[in-house]
């Protein structure tokens, strides 16, 4: 086993007095309690249940590196995260496939999230369709709608982006977001006869609470069929949403028609900043815990996740059948698009943030023991933490933790300067809940559908 050598233990105190002076960030909300429940207790206790209601929170690129690298800096590496909290725990698979079904071992969001949506495995870049002919295949969000489900679907990305986009729309290419962007999917195309640009379908949807980023999208005017002429946004306030662009107005929104969040132009502004990785490493650094690009009153992911359940519980109430639920997807976006950037501060941020809607999350469902509550990522990412001594060929920063020790993470799955990579690795899952038993052991992407239909007893 290698040792540090003394002299760069030396080295490092003399740099961390200078750093000493920088303001410490509040750390992210946890949890102390590292999910020592016993589980064959939560087995007898969750197994034969249904649920009436689920949330499913996603962490897009949020492997385990990112889940330690984020616990690391704000809560310590004996701390524990919120989301590490769950009485169970498994991992899955996520690699996709070709159009011939043979095994792409590195998928991307698109084929990903359709593997959840849907149960089937697709091509990258293909949104809730088959990966040989290209057809729709049913997702879980529409299942649910067809079962008399209220639904939801909270993001940091844009609402057009991969993620959310397999919930409530189907499209050859995860590229044709808007009525302008429709160039790879010729076939998809009002025009053609096809269910328009992800945008229009997921208002089309009637989705009761879309909350995100992604306005420039739905402010493209339609070109074809009965809503030519307008914006996607009128197309939505035509539909019955009340649409609404900042925090103030999110909380201004009442039950009883759906509503449309459109918080920032593309993806929402991440809430930390800091010095992205270099060639050769960073100096020591504490994050920036805010942004001056982050635009005043834009809701927090925690903000909207507990304003979607106040939504969505409500519309149940007012069902006129309160047996009835819900399905809300919440995904913490930008853990993904900050890794691609070798960006550290930004990707934990990100984390953080999901981690304390894991929070709002997990409250909800112990006063509604009837929810099933999932928390995964989509595909694992690229950030390592590596010895200090380390010199890696790619990109790397030094961090001064909350605990003011220092921290080293590595980017090298591609050349300093150009985006870093998904992995192909397994990633974490864990649950609560009825049916939450179903993510033990090694499972694969596409059984989260099944274990979601099956708590919900969707048909």
């Amino acid at each position: 086993m290698g040792s540090r050598p003394y002299g760069r233990r030396l080295a490092w105190g003399a740099t961390a007095l200078l750093v000493a002076g920088v303001a410490v960030p509040a750390a992210a909300s946890a949890s102390q309690s590292g999910g020592t429940s016993d589980v064959s207790a939560q087995i007898a206790g969750h197994g034969a249940k249904k649920a009436r209601n689920v949330i499913l929170l996603i962490g897009d690129g949020m492997g385990d590196s990112e889940i330690t690298l984020a616990r690391d800096y704000t809560v310590g590496a004996a701390g524990r995260l919120n989301m590490d909290a769950f009485p169970l725990t498994g991992a899955y698979t996520t690699y996709s496939v070709d159009k011939n079904g043979k095994p792409d071992y590195v998928t991307d969001s698109a084929a990903s999230g359709t593997g959840w949506a849907t149960g089937r495995k697709t091509v990258n870049g293909r949104i809730s369709k088959s990966p040989g002919t290209d057809e729709p295949m049913p997702t879980i969000l529409e299942l649910a709608q067809k079962n008399g489900l209220a639904t939801g679907s909270v993001t940091t990305a844009e609402l057009t982006d991969a993620t959310p986009a397999v919930l409530a729309s189907h499209a050859t290419d995860r590229s044709c977001q808007g009525p302008a962007d429709m160039k790879a999917c010729p076939a998809d195309t009002l025009a053609e006869g096809g269910p328009g640009s992800i945008a229009e379908q997921s208002v089309n949807h009637k989705v009761d609470v879309l909350l995100g980023g992604g306005k420039a999208r739905f402010d493209q005017k339609i070109t074809e069929g009965p809503y030519k002429g307008m914006t996607v946004t009128e197309q939505a306030r035509k539909l019955g949403y009340q649409v609404v662009t900042d925090g103030k107005g999110l909380t201004a929104a009442r039950p009883g028609k759906p509503v449309l969040g459109l918080f920032a132009p593309g993806n929402v502004p991440v809430e930390w900043t800091g010095k992205p990785a270099a060639r050769g490493g960073t100096d020591p650094q504490r994050c920036v815990t805010s942004n001056p690009e982050r635009a005043a009153g834009t809701p927090s992911l925690e903000a909207q996740t507990r304003k979607a359940l106040q939504l969505l519980e409500q519309k149940r109430k007012g069902s006129g059948d309160r047996k009835k639920g819900f399905f809300l997807q919440v995904e913490g976006a930008s853990i993904d698009k900050r890794d691609h950037a070798a960006d550290p501060c930004g990707q934990i941020g990100e984390t953080a943030a999901l981690d304390r809607a894991v929070k709002v999350a997990r409250a909800y469902a112990a006063e509604h023991p009837d929810t099933l509550v999932v928390t995964t990522a989509d595909h694992a990412h690229t950030s390592q933490i590596v010895p200090l001594e380390a010199n890696p060929p790619g990109l790397s920063s030094t961090l001064v933790t909350n605990e003011g020790q220092p921290l080293k993470v590595n980017y090298s799955t591609n050349t300093p300067g150009a985006s870093q990579e998904h992995t192909g690795t397994q990633v974490r899952i864990a649950a609560q809940g009825p049916q939450a038993e179903r993510v033990l052991g090694v499972t694969d992407q596409t059984q989260l559908f099944t274990t979601i239909r099956t708590a919900l007893s969707l048909r």
